[in-house]
C-alpha cells in the first residue's frame, strides 16, 4: 500500500523527468548539466583588443591629465610615481635601447610592440588586487598617461579606438612575426594521414632565436 505522501513524491519525480526530458530535447548535444551561453554572456568575455590594428578596442577617451590622476590612485604604490617601479613590481618607463644588453629593461616604452595591446592588458588585469573594474574610459587614460611617461604621445593625447593604433612604438618593427616553424603551417590531417612512423624531424627551432636553450633551472640558463 502506498501512503498518501509517497503518491505525491512519486508524481513529483514523475514531472520533473518529463521535464527534464522537455528540456534535454529542446537543447541537444546537452550532458545533464549547465546551460547553453546567452549573448550577453559571450559578449562579457569578449573583451580582447587587437593589437596591430585595435580591433576590440571599445568606445571611450581619455586624456593624460585623467589618467595621471587614476594612475596616482590605482597604479603609482606598485609601479612607482613615474613608472619607475617598486620592489619587485616590474618598471613601466625606460630601458630604450637596453634590450640587448646583459641585463635588458623590457618597459613599454622599450618593448612593447602596440599601443592597443597595452589597453588590453590594463583592461584585463589591473590594478592588480581588483582586475578589469576600471571604466573604459580610465584604462584609456592610463593608457595615454603611460605613453606619455615614456615619451610616445604629446602630453595632449587623447587615447581612443581610433588614435592608439596609429601610435607609433620603438620595438615595432622588430618583432617576428611569421613563426618559421613548418609544424606550425601544417594543415590538419583529417582522414589519409601520413605514418606516424614515417615522420622525420628536419628542422627545429634551435638557432633561430625563437627559445632558449636550457641544459638546467632556469636560474642557470645560458645562451647556446
Amino acid at each position: 500500500m502506498y501512503s498518501s505522501r509517497k503518491i505525491g513524491l512519486l508524481i513529483a519525480a514523475t514531472v520533473l523527468a518529463a521535464a527534464g526530458n522537455v528540456a534535454g530535447a529542446a537543447e541537444p548535444g546537452h550532458f545533464g548539466y549547465g546551460s547553453v551561453a546567452t549573448p550577453a554572456q559571450i559578449d562579457g568575455w569578449d573583451i580582447d583588443a587587437r593589437g596591430e590594428d585595435g580591433t576590440g578596442l571599445p568606445p571611450g577617451k581619455g586624456t593624460v591629465d585623467r589618467g595621471a590622476e587614476v594612475y596616482a590612485e590605482q597604479c603609482a604604490a606598485c609601479h612607482g610615481t613615474f613608472g619607475e617601479g617598486e620592489g619587485r613590481f616590474p618598471k613601466l618607463v625606460g630601458g630604450v635601447g637596453s634590450l640587448r644588453n646583459e641585463r635588458p629593461e623590457p618597459t613599454v616604452g622599450s618593448y612593447w610592440p602596440f599601443a592597443p595591446t597595452l589597453w588590453d592588458y590594463i583592461n584585463r588585469a589591473m590594478p592588480m588586487p581588483a582586475p578589469h573594474t576600471l571604466s573604459a574610459d580610465d584604462v584609456y587614460a592610463l593608457t595615454a598617461y603611460i605613453l606619455s611617461l615614456n615619451d610616445l604621445v604629446p602630453h595632449d593625447f587623447v587615447a581612443d579606438r581610433n588614435s592608439l593604433p596609429k601610435v607609433k612604438m620603438r620595438n615595432r618593427d622588430n618583432f617576428i612575426w611569421t613563426d618559421p616553424r613548418p609544424d606550425t603551417t601544417a594543415a590538419p590531417c583529417m582522414n589519409a594521414c601520413v605514418n606516424a612512423a614515417d615522420v622525420r624531424i628536419f628542422s627545429t627551432a634551435e638557432g633561430r632565436n625563437l627559445t632558449p636553450r636550457t641544459t638546467g633551472p632556469l636560474d642557470t640558463m645560458q645562451p647556446k
